[in-house]
């Protein structure tokens, strides 16, 4: 059994790479990468992993990793500019280190910061890393995170990205049991593409959108 793409829908799939228990799949569309749903955890048994993370607000190898889409997301902002840290988890250092830097951060995240009306705003820059890899409906997800985002808005992504299927078979990223979705740079192509975003890359694991500002 195969099932249409968690990213655009499609339900031309083939079979990318099986190790036990989990099957994995690969969009014949978007190139994404994705595990079998029916292996999924549930809910529960998803937050007790995060529950295991050590990651604080002031540790400063933790701020050192998240820099890496910080610094980058900071020279594309003014100051003031509001902002979204989506899946903030428990320890939320890029929405302090946005804070500091004078750009007001927003936190959500479903198990730690369920704040629905931090969803119902529109804002400047949206973060969303080591997130999406972790999404049962990347497609639909990013599209809402999209929608929240004014003119000239930025959308900033870190996540890991599929190589080819050789490296997949020894990658440690897919053995997360709570990673279900894999993205290539052709995956993110094809999302800005739909979203008509302009798409820059940095680094190995880095992604920034940004939506245009139409001209009337």
């Amino acid at each position: 059994m195969t099932y249409p793409c968690p990213l655009c829908g499609q339900k031309e799939v083939v079979a990318y790479w099986q190790s036990e228990p989990r099957r994995y799949f690969q969009c014949a569309f978007c190139q994404l990468v994705f595990s079998d749903p029916e292996k999924h955890l549930s809910a529960a048994e998803e937050k007790s992993v995060y529950d295991l993370h050590k990651n604080s607000v002031g540790d400063p190898n933790y701020r050192k990793f998240l820099s890496r889409l910080f610094l980058p997301m900071k020279d594309r902002l003014v100051i003031g500019a509001k902002g979204l840290d989506f899946g903030c988890g428990p320890g939320p250092a890029l929405a302090s280190m946005f804070d500091e830097a004078g750009f007001p951060t927003s936190l959500y995240d479903v198990f730690y910061y369920d704040e629905q009306s931090t969803l119902q705003l529109n804002y400047d820059f949206i973060t969303a890393t080591e997130v999406v890899e972790h999404l049962v409906h990347p497609g639909e997800v990013i599209r809402n995170l999209w929608a929240m985002l004014v003119p000239g808005g930025q959308l900033g992504i870190m996540t890991k990205l599929v190589i080819d299927k050789e490296s997949f078979q020894r990658w440690h990223y897919k053995n997360d049991p709570t990673h279900i979705c894999f993205f290539s740079r052709y995956s993110f192509e094809w999302l800005a593409n739909e979203l008509d975003a302009n798409l820059h890359f940095f680094g190995a694991d880095v992604i920034i959108m940004e939506k245009m500002i139409r001209k009337i």
